[in-house]
């Protein structure tokens, strides 16, 4: 039996002890180890199982940390962690007080940038390269990896137009695998397609034309034929670029087979790769559900409905519209502002589009809900999934600060649900015919009702509404957090607490709130998201411009911080919003 190789590597420097030909071995422990934690722990599987051979073969050849290398997301740098003095932590991925999902350069000086978002690798790489060359230090390298589904994205654009007239000592490797999260879609995936396939595109080949030396694609799980191409690349100054050919998942049968579903597939049997079912029969639905069913029974009946994601189209479950009604929903690759303006273009030609984005990636295209939606006051319907914290994703990927940087636009409504009803409620209300831009902003997770499906209601836009009555406190909820009052409500002194579903941030229920205003001395607002500008902020300016001075409020949410991974639960218990805490603060009151 070989000795196990992986258990002696703490750093690339063990690696690169190692002989070439005891690599492939290094190669599978390292993917065993990572099945063997993610199919218990949870965690990206697929990404990083199809980086395996590249991830050894940059630490071998390159001297990280002092070459920086760049991980485009981030999903597939799981090896990369454990070949930098994270295997023994490895085990805590993702989990409160554990590494992150995500490189993170406070976490490790192999770590060059942090990422969770796409297609910034390039122009981070191309940043350091620059900052090497005004040092005067001409020998380090600087290597960005990044997917066919980044790479075609607008920044990564921007940053190749710049790279290709620079001379900055950069690598781009594009991680080819034809998968996002989702399959990879568009023209230029079509493009890298036919290269593989190799059909004559190399005279008019796209990257050399952007002034990279191009070299590929080349099998990237033949661990030796990469190693020599990037020591032949090491020698070659300047800006170049490396196309390989990879399997997503690849070593995990299952996860070769169903890419989508094990991109994260939660726990699965490490030898089998089957997923570890559970019964969700009796369980509530996914707010991404109530979305993905509600667009398509409204779509039947009402022609003018299109559907829009930047590719998420599994994780929003527009994949239901995609498939049954195709030719009125889009995927259009990760692209958030191209989403939105493309929405914006649709709804001046009588189009309804919904907008489907998850709340951290609607911060990529913050000039364009302002510029080419708001301005115009255009007609499209933002449905923000993922509003709130998402868990174990962590501080990348938390959607708590959409109500603040959307508040302050003219013209956009804001309308938060308590549950799946509302949010049916207020998709029909909109399809009925609005004349402003709205959002509505819903959590990750399941909702509270299992008989959701209910005949369709209109939503007055601005009104809120009281869910119980009490004499001393009035609590103020948006959105689904409010559920949690509903839930402590009985544990509560009899009569003393109020509790109102707001439902609209803005507009606020103005004459709603004058009558809690005039009634109550203390006010409590709870909100998913952070506390500065939100809704709790909507309230105090309320209350400042109608000069309720002897009124105190009190806003719960989440602080001027930038919140750490972690489950849900043990998220909201850390800062004071889970069901227990929310009764301890009001018994205290």
């Amino acid at each position: 039996m070989n000795k196990n190789l992986l258990e002696n590597i703490t750093n690339p420097i063990d690696l690169r002890k190692l002989s070439k030909n005891q690599l492939t071995q290094v190669a599978k422990e390292l993917r065993n180890f990572i099945i063997d934690i993610v199919a218990v722990k949870e965690g990206h599987l697929g990404a990083s199982l199809g980086v395996i051979e590249l991830t050894i073969a940059l630490h071998y050849v390159f001297d990280t940390p002092n070459d920086l290398l760049i991980w485009d997301v981030g999903h597939q740098a799981y090896g990369h962690k454990i070949l930098t003095e994270r295997r023994d932590k490895f085990h805590t991925n993702r989990q409160f007080n554990g590494i992150s999902g995500f490189p993170k350069r406070s976490e490790s000086i192999y770590d060059a940038f942090g990422t969770g978002h796409s297609s910034t690798s390039i122009s981070a790489a191309l940043g350091m390269a620059i900052a090497s060359n005004i040092k005067g230090d001409f020998e380090k390298h600087h290597i960005a990896v990044i997917g066919d589904a980044s790479i075609a994205s607008g920044m990564a654009f921007e940053g190749l137009n710049h790279a290709g007239v620079s001379n900055a000592n950069l690598l781009i490797i594009l991680n080819d695998n034809a998968m996002g999260i989702d399959p990879s879609v568009g023209a230029l995936k079509n493009y890298f397609t036919n290269v593989k396939l190799g059909k004559k595109v190399r005279k008019n080949n796209i990257i050399e034309a952007l002034n990279f030396n191009y070299s590929g694609p080349i099998d990237g799980h033949n661990i030796l034929a990469v190693i020599s191409e990037l020591e032949r690349l090491k020698t070659i100054k300047g800006p170049k670029f490396l196309h390989i050919i990879t399997t997503k998942g690849k070593g995990l049968k299952k996860a070769e087979q169903d890419q989508v579903k094990y991109h994260a597939p939660g726990k699965f049997d490490k030898t089998t790769g089957e997923i570890i079912s559970t019964n969700n029969d009796l369980l509530p639905p996914k707010y991404q559900d109530v979305f993905g069913e509600t667009i398509v029974e409204l779509a039947y009946k009402n022609e003018k409905i299109v559907g829009i994601t930047p590719a998420m189209p599994t994780g929003s479950s527009l994949k239901l519209m995609i498939d049954k009604i195709p030719t009125r929903a889009f995927d259009v690759g990760i692209a958030e502002q191209h989403a939105v303006t493309l929405s914006a273009g649709m709804a001046s030609q009588g189009l309804i589009p919904f907008c489907n984005i998850y709340s951290t990636f609607l911060q990529r295209a913050y000039d364009q809900i302002i510029h080419d939606v708001a301005i115009q006051n255009l007609p499209v319907i933002f449905c923000i999934d993922r509003a709130g914290i998402v868990g174990e994703d962590g501080a990348t990927h938390h959607g708590i600060f959409d109500i603040s940087f959307l508040r302050c636009i003219p013209n956009l409504v804001i309308f938060a649900p308590l549950n799946e009803i509302e949010l049916r409620n207020i998709m029909y209300t909109a399809q009925l015919g609005i004349n402003f831009p709205l959002a509505i902003r819903y959590p990750r997770g399941r909702g509270t009702i299992t008989n959701w499906k209910q005949p369709f209601s209109p939503i007055e836009i601005g009104q809120g509404s009281c869910i119980s009555k009490g004499e001393e406190v009035a609590i103020l909820s948006i959105g689904t957090i409010g559920n949690k009052i509903i839930k402590i409500q009985p544990n509560l002194p009899k009569n003393k607490f109020a509790h109102y579903n707001m439902r609209f941030v803005k507009p606020l229920d103005e004459k709603l709130l004058n009558v809690i205003f005039k009634k109550y001395k203390t006010i409590i607002t709870i909100e998913n998201g952070t506390i500065i500008g939100g809704f709790g902020t909507a309230i105090l300016e309320f209350a400042a411009k109608n000069e309720y001075k002897n009124v105190t409020i009190k806003t719960l949410g989440f602080p001027d911080d930038f919140i750490p991974q972690g489950s849900v639960d043990e998220l909201f218990n850390n800062f004071n919003l889970s069901e227990e805490q929310l009764k301890k603060v009001l018994l205290n009151l």
